[in-house]
């Protein structure tokens, strides 16, 4: 983290997914392009998504409404547990809940999605290399979003849990050198109709 620009990292859960997650619904498909919509004009390096359809669905549509923005798949923005806490880490008043939450996770995701999360921070967060602001989008999934907002507001490797962003929602995040990391903007929606607010929220959460 000892680049000379600013970085602004734009991230995105992708668009409401179909029952199966096989790719997105209708609405997905819309806030998609909505959300393309609302980032022309910035001069994106690159827009990374994961290996998923519904991420890769959802990066190409917003790259639809961009200007010769390449487009990057990446195991590192995929779909992962990226830290499994200790129940010692864990608030008493919620431990067990999250510990039934991340007891599904085999041993091969305990281990490989923190080394992935690791990664997503080398190469997604802190201030870029040269003499001119970088601007990148990252098209992923709720968790991953989660961990890179923790991770810029400095708090407890376990507060990615309980962090909840929305289909086709925008959270930007700013590294500026000798600066603490910013964040701008989180789980915003107002590219959005109202009908197309909230997707991926519990019903009663909707507002």
């Amino acid at each position: 983290m000892t680049g000379t620009a600013t970085r602004y990292l734009y991230l995105v859960r992708h668009g409401e997914a179909s029952p199966d997650e096989s790719g997105l619904t209708e609405g997905g498909r819309r806030q998609a392009t909505l959300l393309g919509q609302r980032l022309r004009g910035i001069p994106f390096a690159a827009v990374h998504h994961g290996p998923l359809p519904r991420a890769g669905q959802t990066a190409r549509l917003i790259g639809d409404q961009l200007e010769n923005v390449p487009l990057h798949v990446s195991e590192v923005a995929g779909d992962y547990v990226p830290y499994m806490p200790g129940r010692d880490e864990l608030p008493a008043e919620s431990a067990d809940f999250f510990l039934r939450f991340l007891a599904g996770s085999t041993g091969e995701e305990r281990e490989h999605g923190p080394a992935l999360a690791r990664r997503a921070l080398d190469l997604f967060t802190g201030p870029a290399d040269g003499e001119e602001d970088r601007h990148e989008l990252v098209v992923t999934h709720n968790f991953l979003v989660a961990w890179l907002v923790r991770d810029a507001m400095h708090a407890p490797k376990w507060r990615w849990l309980g962090l909840n962003h929305c289909n086709a929602a925008l959270t930007v995040i700013r590294y500026a050198p000798s600066r603490p990391a910013s964040v701008l903007m989180s789980n915003d929606m107002r590219h959005l109709p109202t009908e197309l607010r909230w997707t991926g929220f519990p019903p009663e959460l909707h507002i």
